[in-house]
Formats: structure tokens, sequence, C-alpha cells
């Protein structure tokens, strides 16, 4: 700030502090010693026929407009900010030392998440107004025929986590059917009970019981590949991450300790962190430490899919919709409840004879949900 007041240009100051560090004594020692040079050159005679060009204050531009990013706290090179604040900003793409702020601990500049919630605003609003000015449309012209989307904040991050997951662990999928009229009767005969208590009794407790019943028989699956230590880690406890779809891309709270609690207890539980999800009021410590994790894309309607690991687990399971389907049963054409599961592996870590095991597994305690109670 003082530079700017002064009119020196920061970058051509050298810092008296530890590696490099610039202080008010350093600018204010360049600034008189600029002050300096420019008496010395106002006594200096202008040769005639030559003009003096008018000079600009450091850091002047042809226009006035200061932008949020152009803002004296730009130039910090250091700012201080709790770790939820650190996450946030990185979840919205925003350099938090960009983000301007009159606050400050143990002489550096301190940033609160409304300080970076507010600067994002600001810069979407004026990105969409520059974008609109650009683009000149009237009411009655045509649409443009592209449109750009930012490619940043939780987009950003979920690209880089699939692509990083994508292109380590060579993935294979496993496809699958469970018929479930056993698990649809007995979730009905439970609703009324499960309303109760307050709670909405859904699937996907039956399904986290079901899928933890075939990580203790299967514990490949439960895993981590460490390439560092050349170890594969085996997780015996039972952290089941549950994909959610937002509008601001997908999340993945952690349901944990999933083998210590009841069908109730997680309906409730997968509940409440699909809607702090959506919310955006789920805090990153409620997203990590999973060890395996579940996708729902049945919920859009679909059967099948080829869903990517949530990197560095090894494993994920995905489910399609319940529907009635045509079975056969004693050579006869039947409907049943059916539902469609997609296990990809880290072919690194897990076999396909491995993974196909783990699936009958979970098909038999969906297919015979009281086995769970045992």
């Amino acid at each position: 700030r003082l530079a700017r007041e002064l009119g020196v240009d920061i970058t051509d100051v050298e810092g008296s502090g530890p590696g490099g560090r610039i202080s008010e004594d350093d600018v204010r020692a360049y600034h008189d010693s600029a002050e300096v040079h420019d008496e010395t050159a106002a006594e200096t005679p202008v040769t005639p026929g030559e003009e003096e060009a008018p000079t600009p204050p450091s850091g002047a531009g042809a226009s006035e407009t200061v932008s949020a990013s152009d803002s004296p706290e730009a130039m910090r090179e250091t700012t201080l900010a709790t770790p939820a604040t650190r996450a946030l900003a990185e979840e919205l793409g925003v350099d938090l030392d960009a983000v301007p702020t009159e606050k400050s601990r143990d002489g550096e500049a301190y940033v609160e998440k409304e300080d970076v919630r507010a600067f994002a605003e600001r810069e979407e609003e004026a990105a969409a107004e520059a974008t609109g000015s650009e683009a000149g449309v009237s009411a009655t012209a045509e649409p443009e025929r592209e449109e750009t989307v930012p490619y940043r904040g939780v987009r950003r991050t979920i690209g880089e986590q699939m692509a990083t997951s994508k292109y380590t662990a060579p993935h294979v999928t496993h496809h699958d059917t469970a018929e479930i009229d056993e698990l649809v009767e007995t979730r009905e005969e439970l609703k009324k009970t499960a309303e109760e208590k307050g709670v909405r009794l859904t699937y996907m407790a039956f399904v986290l019981k079901a899928v933890v019943a075939g990580l203790k028989e299967y514990p490949i699956l439960n895993s981590e590949l460490d390439e560092e230590e050349g170890v594969i880690r085996l997780k015996n406890y039972y952290n089941i991450g549950i994909a959610v779809a937002t509008d601001a891309g997908l999340m993945v709270p952690v349901v944990e300790n999933v083998d210590e609690k009841g069908l109730l207890e997680l309906a409730d539980e997968v509940q409440e962190l699909a809607t702090k999800a959506r919310e955006r009021s789920i805090s990153p410590q409620e997203m990590q430490g999973g060890t395996f994790t579940i996708t729902n894309f049945g919920a859009f309607g679909g059967e099948y899919a080829t869903p990517i690991i949530n990197y560095p687990e090894t494993a994920i399971l995905g489910l399609g919709a319940i529907e009635q389907r045509p079975v056969v049963d004693d050579g006869e054409v039947v409907a049943a409840h059916t539902l469609p599961l997609s296990l990809a592996i880290d072919h690194r870590v897990i076999d396909g004879a491995e993974a196909a095991q783990f699936t009958n597994t979970v098909k038999e305690y969906l297919a015979e949900p009281t086995k769970l109670l045992l």
C-alpha cells in the first residue's frame, strides 16, 4: 500500500529482509533515492529541439479503473488464513494473496472465509459484465453459437482428481445384476418404523452394509497402493464414500465406521451428508479418509457405467436404477426387481476373479438382506 501511495513500482525495490522480503523502510529508501535522482535530472538542461515526454506515475495506465485483483493487497507475498479458508479459496479458484483485507495478525495480512467469498463474487460479476459488454448482444440478436464456462474451483479439482486416477490406475470394470425382490419387501416393511423415528430409509443403507460384508471377505478391495514404499495397505476400517451430484460438481462425503452402525443410523447420516454437500456447507474433513466409494448413477436412470476410482482407493461400486426387469426363474421369464452393479477396480492391485467374488458376495447379501443380521 505504501508503495502505491508513493508511486513506487515495488518490483524495482530490493528487499533487505529474510529471503529478500521488502519492508516499509525499503520502500521509503527507494522512494527517497528516486526523488534525489529526479531532482538531479530536473537540473539537467534539455537539448534544444528535444521534447520532454510526460512520465505517468508508476503503475498507472490508460484507464483509472482498478479491479479487485489490481488492489494493493494483490501485491502481497504472504497471507495468513485458516486451513478451512485456504480450502475454500482453492475450491473457488481464488488467490489468497489477491484478496483485499484490512485485518492482520502478527503483522501479516489475515483473510477470512467471507473475504474469499466476496472477492470471488466480485470477480465473477466483473467477468460477466466484461463478457456482456464485449459481446454487445441486444435482446433481439441471435444467441452466440458458443459460450464459455469457467473451468476452475470444484469443477477443476474434480477434473484433476479424475485424470490422476484414470491415468495412474489401470481400470477394469466388472458388471453384474442383483435380484432384490426380498430387499424391496424388507425395506417396505421397515419404512414405517423408520419414519416414526424421523428417518427416511433408503436402499443405500442396505447397500452400505452389504458392501462392508463383502469387503470383510475380500479385504484387497478395501486397500491403497503405496508405490513409494512398495506395499499394498489393507484397511481394517470401513469408511465408505458416497458420491453426491451437486450444482458445483461431484462431491464424495464419507460415512465413517460403517460396520459399527445400524441401518437407521446409516440412512440418517447419508441423508445429512448428502444435504450438506448439495448446500455447500460440508467441511473438507467430512470428505476425507475414505477407503471405498459407492456412486449411484441409477438415481438418474442409468443401468451400467464404468465409474472412475476415487484415487488412491482401489475400487468403486456403481449402482444402476432399481427396476422390474425380465429374469429367468425355473425356465420361465418373470418380472423381478433388479439392481445393476458396476464394479471398477485398480488392476495393479485387484484381479478380475476377486472382483467377481466380491460382487457375488454383495449380490448375496442384497438378495437375502436378513443375512446382514448375522
